[in-house]
């Protein structure tokens, strides 16, 4: 299978890269190698996880984070990639399907 980690996914990892850079020097780096392993692993385990608003939710290993994705064909699309301790309503916006 592929992944394709979309825009606000890309979007969602940097802003974790940042927030972790500001705790510790080189953690935000040490965040970003964790989270595309968690994100690789959906090679082998994509739809295991449970479903959320339509979409899968794989749970990060090291981080309190969730990794939202869907299945289309042979693609892993990796929608969403939000920290778990955000507000649940933020949470619930961007899992909105937007068509």
């Amino acid at each position: 299978m592929t992944l394709k980690i979309l825009r606000k996914a890309r979007e969602d990892l940097r802003l974790g890269i940042q927030f972790y850079n500001r705790q510790e020097k080189g953690l935000g780096s040490y965040f970003y190698d964790s989270l595309i392993s968690d994100i690789e692993s959906l090679q082998i385990y994509a739809g295991i996880h449970p479903q959320i608003k339509n979409y899968y939710r794989a749970l990060s290993k090291r981080f309190p984070y969730s990794i939202y994705y869907k299945i289309d064909g042979d693609i892993i699309k990796i929608y969403a990639v939000l920290d778990d301790r955000s507000n649940p309503e933020i949470i619930e916006y961007r899992l909105e399907d937007k068509k």
